[in-house]
C-alpha cells in the first residue's frame, strides 16, 4: 500500500507506505540510538530535527529518557540489501535495515521531518529499489570542472534522492603528470582531489566510477603535434557538412594502445571502486582515415578489437569495464562475443529512444548493461521538461523490464556547456525517483519535490517555474533532437543557421512554427516566468546564485531567439542591437560560471559568444 499524500509527501516515492492514525510527538531534547557504524545516518538525522528547532543527541546507549527516540537498527532479515523498514508509532521511531538501508531510511525520515516538524505522523514504509545501481555522470570535460564546493555539495544533495554511483566524465581534465600541455589551460582535477572525492562519495554509500574516453572525443589531445599522428583523420574530417578536428584514436597504432594503458596507470589508483567507464562512444571518424581498410575488411570487428583490449587492461587492473554501447549495438552479430563482465551503457537521450530494443540485444547475449537517459538540459539552457521525463522514464520501464543491471543518468555540456547547472536538477530528481521505484514514481509531482527538497520554497513556487521554464521549448516546434533551437543558435553560423532551418520546415507531420508570433510568444513566456523569480522565498544558501544563474539561461534562450528572427528577418532586431544582447551575456556567463565552476575552459566557452560579436561587427 502506498497512500502518498501532502502529509506524507516524499521523493522517491517509497514502495510501500501504510499511513496509520495519530501523531509521535517529539521532545525539544532526546536520544538518536544508534551504533557507530550508523553514525553517519544518525547525523543526517540530528541536522534535520536541528533545523527545526529540536537539539537531540546521538548515542550508542543512552541514558533512560521519559519521551520517545529514534532508534537505527542493523538487520539482514529484509528483502532487499538496500532496502529499509521505517516505523513510527506512540512509542517511538524505528528504522531498520543495512549500513546503507538505514541510512536511506534515515534521508526519508528527514524529509518527514522537514514537513512534520516535531509531530510525526504514525506510519509504516516498507522500501527498496528497482535498480541496484542508481548513478549520474556529469561532463567534467566540455567545458566545466566544478569547483570542490560545488562537487560536494551536489554529492551531498544526490545522496539524500539515494543515488549510490557517480562518474565524472574525463577527457583531459585530470592532471596527467606527462601530458601537462593537454590540461594545463582547463583546471583539472588532481590526483588528491579525485581522492578525496573518493571518501567524501564512499561515506554516503555512492560508488565514485572513473571514467576516461580511451577512443573518440580525444580532440583535446589530438590538436597538439605530439599526438596528433596518433588520429585515425589527422589533418581532420568531414560530417554534417561541417569540417571538424581529429577527434578519435587510430586503433591500429599501438601507440594509441600505449598511450592509453598509461593514462589508466595513473588514474585508476586514486579509485576504490571496482568498476571503470572507458567511454569509446562516437568515433566519428573511424574508418574513414587510416583505419579505412581495414574496417573495408572487417568492419565492426576493428571497433571490437580496441574494445578488447581496453577490456584486457582493465581486468589486469583489477576493475570491470563500463563501455558506451552505441556503436557495437550496430553490429548486433558480434555483440555474444563481448566478454561476459563488460558492462554495455546504453544511452538515449530522446523521450522515444529505443531502450527496449537496444536493452534486449545486450540481454539476448548474456552482456550486462545500464540504461542511461539524460537530463535533457544541454543544448537546451533551460531544460527541455517533457522530454526529460519522458526519456528519464522509458529508460526505467525498458530497463526493468530487460534486465538491466543499472541506471546512469548523464548530463552533458556539449558546444561550451552554456546550461547552469540548476538546469539539471528536475533530471537529477525525477531520474532518481524513477530509478528508485518505476511503479511509485512514474506520475511523481516533480515540480513539487523541486520546490520542498531542492529550492526549499516557502513561498512554494521555484519548482513550478523551473519545471514551466523547461517547456519553453515546446512552444516553437518541431522538438529539436538533443537540445532546442535558440540554444544551438548561439554555436551555429549564420551560414548554419540559414543551411538547416529550412531543414525544419520541411519535416512532415512536424513542420516548425517559425512565425513571429511563436517567437515573440516564447520570449514573453520565458520573461512571465523569470519575473516570478523575485517572489520566491528559496531557504538555502545558493538562492540568490540559482536565481542569477537561471536568470542568464533564460536571457541566453531570448538572446538564441532574437538571432533566429534576425536570420529570418521577422521584426526590427539590428546587427547592433544584437551585438549589444551578446556582450550582456558574455558579462553574465563569466560572473555564473565562476561562482560553481573552474576557470579553466570559460575562455573556450566564450570564444564560441565571442565569435557571433565578430559575425555581426564584420557584417555592420
Amino acid at each position: 500500500m502506498n497512500e502518498q499524500t501532502p502529509s506524507s509527501f516524499l521523493a522517491p516515492a517509497p514502495r510501500r507506505l501504510t499511513p496509520r492514525e495519530g501523531t509521535l510527538s517529539l521532545a525539544l531534547a532526546g536520544y538518536i540510538v544508534a551504533a557507530p557504524a550508523l553514525h553517519f545516518a544518525a547525523a543526517q538525522i540530528k541536522a534535520a530535527l536541528n533545523e527545526r528547532g529540536l537539539h537531540w543527541q546521538i548515542a550508542a546507549a543512552p541514558a533512560a529518557s521519559p519521551g520517545p527516540r529514534i532508534i537505527l537498527s542493523l538487520t539482514t532479515t529484509l528483502p532487499h540489501p538496500q532496502g529499509y523498514r521505517i516505523n513510527i508509532d506512540s512509542q517511538d521511531v524505528l528504522i531498520t535495515g543495512t549500513e546503507v538501508g538505514v541510512l536511506y531510511g534515515a534521508y526519508t525520515l528527514c524529509q518527514l521531518i522537514q514537513q512534520h516538524g516535531a509531530n510525526l505522523p504514525h506510519l509504516l514504509i516498507d522500501d527498496w529499489p528497482d535498480f541496484a545501481a542508481r548513478g549520474v555522470m556529469i561532463d567534467c570535460s566540455r567545458d566545466k570542472v566544478p569547483l570542490m564546493s560545488t562537487l560536494l555539495n551536489l554529492i551531498d544533495l544526490l545522496a539524500r534522492f539515494k543515488i549510490n554511483e557517480l562518474q565524472l566524465y574525463i577527457e583531459h581534465t585530470f592532471a596527467y603528470s606527462a601530458h601537462e600541455e593537454v590540461w594545463v589551460a582547463a583546471a583539472p582535477f588532481s590526483a588528491e582531489e579525485i581522492q578525496q572525492i573518493d571518501v567524501y562519495c564512499r561515506q554516503r554509500y555512492i560508488n565514485l566510477v572513473p571514467n576516461q574516453n580511451s577512443l573518440g572525443h580525444m580532440e583535446r589531445w589530438l590538436k597538439f603535434p605530439r599526438y596528433r599522428d596518433l588520429a585515425e583523420c589527422p589533418n581532420g574530417f568531414e560530417i554534417w557538412g561541417e569540417t571538424r578536428s581529429a577527434s578519435t584514436l587510430n586503433p591500429l597504432d599501438p601507440r594509441s594502445l600505449e598511450l592509453i594503458e598509461s593514462l589508466y596507470d595513473e588514474y585508476l589508483p586514486n579509485f576504490t571502486s571496482p568498476l571503470f567507464n572507458v567511454g569509446c562512444d562516437e568515433p566519428w571518424e573511424l574508418g574513414q582515415g587510416r583505419s579505412k581498410e581495414a574496417i573495408e575488411q572487417r568492419g565492426g570487428r576493428v571497433y571490437l578489437d580496441w574494445l578488447l583490449k581496453l577490456h584486457k587492461l582493465a581486468t589486469a587492473r583489477g576493475r570491470q569495464m563500463q563501455f558506451w554501447g552505441d556503436i557495437i549495438i550496430h553490429h548486433p552479430d558480434l555483440i555474444p562475443e563481448l566478454p561476459k563482465d563488460a558492462i554495455a551503457m546504453e544511452w538515449g537521450y530522446e523521450a522515444t529512444h529505443d531502450f527496449a530494443g537496444h536493452g534486449k540485444l545486450f540481454a539476448d547475449s548474456g552482456i550486462p548493461y545500464y540504461v542511461c537517459p539524460g537530463t535533457s538540459s544541454w543544448n537546451s539552457l533551460i531544460g527541455r521538461t517533457d522530454n526529460a521525463k519522458g526519456n528519464l522514464l522509458v529508460a526505467a520501464q525498458s530497463g526493468l523490464q530487460h534486465g538491466a543491471i543499472g541506471y546512469l543518468n548523464t548530463d552533458w555540456g556539449d558546444l561550451g556547456h552554456f546550461q547552469p547547472l540548476s538546469s539539471a536538477y528536475l533530471g537529477f530528481l525525477y531520474g532518481a525517483a524513477v530509478s528508485w521505484g518505476v511503479e511509485t514514481n512514474a506520475e511523481l509531482d516533480v515540480a513539487q519535490a523541486l520546490t520542498r527538497y531542492v529550492f526549499q520554497d516557502s513561498a512554494g513556487m521555484m519548482g513550478q517555474l523551473v519545471y514551466d521554464l523547461g517547456n519553453v521549448y515546446q512552444r516553437i516546434g518541431p522538438k529539436h533532437v538533443n537540445g532546442q533551437l535558440p540554444a544551438y543558435a548561439l554555436s551555429w553560423s549564420s551560414e548554419l543557421i540559414a543551411k538547416r532551418l529550412p531543414q525544419y520546415e520541411a519535416r512532415e507531420g512536424e513542420k516548425a512554427d517559425l512565425s513571429e508570433a511563436a517567437f515573440r510568444e516564447s520570449q514573453a513566456a520565458i520573461k512571465a516566468l523569470i519575473d516570478q523569480f523575485d517572489s520566491t522565498d528559496m531557504q538555502i544558501p545558493d538562492a540568490d546564485l540559482i536565481k542569477a544563474e537561471l536568470t542568464q539561461a533564460a536571457r541566453m534562450t531570448q538572446v538564441g531567439l532574437s538571432r533566429l528572427m534576425f536570420q529570418q528577418e521577422i521584426g526590427d532586431i539590428s546587427l547592433a542591437g544584437l551585438s549589444s544582447q551578446v556582450d550582456e551575456i558574455i558579462m553574465g556567463q563569466q560572473q555564473t560560471w565562476l561562482a560553481r565552476h573552474r576557470p579553466g575552459g570559460l575562455s573556450d566557452s566564450i570564444a564560441r559568444l565571442e565569435a557571433l560579436k565578430e559575425e555581426y561587427r564584420a557584417r555592420m
